[in-house]
């Protein structure tokens, strides 16, 4: 895996996180501006989950297994999204803190497939 995007996925993460928990800290909903920056950070989890398809498909190898690490790569992808998602059913101060959960879930995801790849 490229270090570099797991350091810049996990960064924009945790900034999103600390953007959408001020947003639910002042009580507000997600606006269109959060959901610009979800869709930057599920950009950048779609440019990691395609480059590590590739390195796999090219017969580079994770240290814990491929079928372990696709999966961790798929959730890592849709972690975002789906608290996107859900914070659209709640447009409350609720739906702010469930994005800044997804966006920490993430970040913790990065960490571990840095783990998984062999970091």
């Amino acid at each position: 895996m490229l270090d570099a995007l797991t350091v810049a996925v996990s960064a924009a993460a945790l900034a999103l996180a600390a953007w959408c928990g001020f947003a639910a800290f002042r009580d507000q909903p997600t606006k269109d501006w959060h959901f610009i920056g979800m869709a930057v950070v599920t950009l950048l989890a779609l440019v990691q989950l395609l480059i590590g398809v590739v390195q796999l498909a090219r017969g580079e190898k994770a240290d814990e297994g491929a079928t372990i690490f696709v999966a961790y790569l798929i959730g890592a992808f849709a972690a975002v999204p789906a608290a996107g998602f859900l914070s659209l059913a709640e447009r409350t101060r609720w739906g702010s803190a469930t994005v800044a959960a997804g966006a920490v879930v993430l970040a913790v995801l990065e960490v571990r497939l840095h783990d998984i790849w062999g970091g």
